[in-house]
């Protein structure tokens, strides 16, 4: 119903012909590759579409098991991240002293290479469902903290002002003012680390994970030519797996927050 009321409006349609057109600009590409061009290996380097469409096919059952074993590590990691960066907002919002105590250790912590991180992280705990967890929420919580905080000190100064004349408590005015007027920003954040929460779980369990996309295609990149349809296909998996969080993110903003301006009906559209 959604889908057609999109379509119906011109939404949809956009989208649509703008991904038919990336198919066939790959298929013809990857068919230049291996018939005109004769690259070696042409299509280890770019694969044809209907062959990935039949490894798809072939291989379903196992990239959507394996992909919901990273999917649900990069969930729990996001999750926790998600609320560490929340309540570091708040805090930082509350008093400017925890402010400058904590932002500077928050923004140095951002400056190791996630992937120097990944394998000492991995090395320490032993632990590759944990280790998954904790780089998803070490990936996540920055960009909730930054953006969320943004969204706390947004309010209109007419606006705080009137909660003060009328002897608003603080958790009135963080739970009726600040918390609300946040949720754009805290949103904008959780889209930005949901994809990269996935990368994060991905790229440990190329450390050596025992289950989850990034071991399917680190297993499918060591055989080289002979698995690369398999290795693609756990690469579009992977990327699915990012945009698909993304999505999910959105949507809940969608749910917890209607009164933003991309989310109200245009004028004449009817429900």
């Amino acid at each position: 119903m959604n889908g057609l009321k999109m379509l119906r409006q011109g939404r949809l349609l956009p989208s649509v012909a703008w991904l038919a057109g990336t198919l066939l600009l790959w298929e013809a590409v990857s068919w230049y590759l291996l018939r005109v061009a004769e690259v070696p290996l042409a299509q280890s380097k770019l694969p044809y579409v209907h062959e990935l469409a039949t490894t798809f096919a072939k291989y379903g059952d196992t990239l959507l098991k394996e992909g919901a074993v990273t999917f649900g590590n990069a969930g729990l990691g996001f999750l926790m991240g998600a609320a560490t960066g929340a309540l570091l907002a708040v805090l930082m919002s509350a008093s400017r002293w925890i402010e400058q105590l904590a932002f500077p250790y928050a923004v140095a912590s951002q400056m190791v290479p996630i992937l120097g991180l990944a394998p000492i992280l991995y090395g320490i705990v032993h632990d590759e469902k944990v280790a998954r967890v904790l780089i998803a929420g070490y990936i996540t919580f920055f960009p909730v903290a930054i953006n969320m905080l943004r969204g706390l000190r947004s309010v209109e100064p007419s606006a705080l002002e009137l909660m003060r004349s009328c002897a608003a408590k603080p958790w009135s005015v963080y739970s009726k003012l600040r918390l609300p007027a946040s949720l754009p920003g805290l949103f904008s954040g959780l889209k930005i680390a949901a994809p990269l929460a996935v990368t994060g779980a991905i790229l440990v369990e190329l450390m050596g994970a025992q289950h989850g996309i990034g071991v399917l295609m680190l297993r499918n990149l060591y055989y080289g030519p002979s698995h690369a349809y398999l290795f693609w296909s756990t690469v579009v998996a992977g990327a699915a797996l990012g945009i698909v969080s993304y999505l999910l993110m959105s949507a809940v903003e969608r749910l917890v927050s209607p009164w933003q301006p991309e989310f109200r009906k245009r004028g004449g559209d009817r429900p």
